[in-house]
């Protein structure tokens, strides 16, 4: 299984990224597909998810802002980043899970997998 996140870069706030993940060995539409953040000397945390019946996810610090999707024909997961701020600076980790539920989502612990991090940094 590999998953593979692309899309960071440096913006400036207010503007906006796409990050991708594109995985093999796993079937998107068959898992929940999570994303999350982690910025210099904190834990990384929950950012969205999209689940297997397709309802998404979103910490409240995005909601409104940043949009989960996912293209099953390309098993791709994708994280629309609109009205970029400071505070979402943070390298992004995408994660996928066969067992998650609604109450575990969230939860590091529920990600069976992980890809490699893409950076994201919004300027003021």
């Amino acid at each position: 299984v590999q998953l593979q996140a692309s899309g960071g870069g440096l913006v400036q706030a207010g503007n906006s990224l796409r990050l991708s993940c594109i995985t093999s060995g796993i079937t998107v539409s068959r898992n929940s597909m999570g994303w999350f953040r982690q910025a210099p000397g904190k834990e990384r945390e929950f950012v969205a998810a999209i689940r297997w019946t397709n309802s998404a996810i979103y910490t409240d610090s995005v909601k409104g802002r940043f949009t989960i999707s996912r293209d099953n024909a390309k098993n791709t997961v994708y994280l629309q980043m609109n009205s970029l701020k400071p505070e979402d600076t943070a390298a992004y980790y995408c994660a996928a899970s066969a067992g998650a539920i609604l109450s575990t989502i969230r939860n590091l612990g529920a990600y069976d997998y992980w890809g490699q991090g893409t950076l994201v940094t919004v300027s003021s």
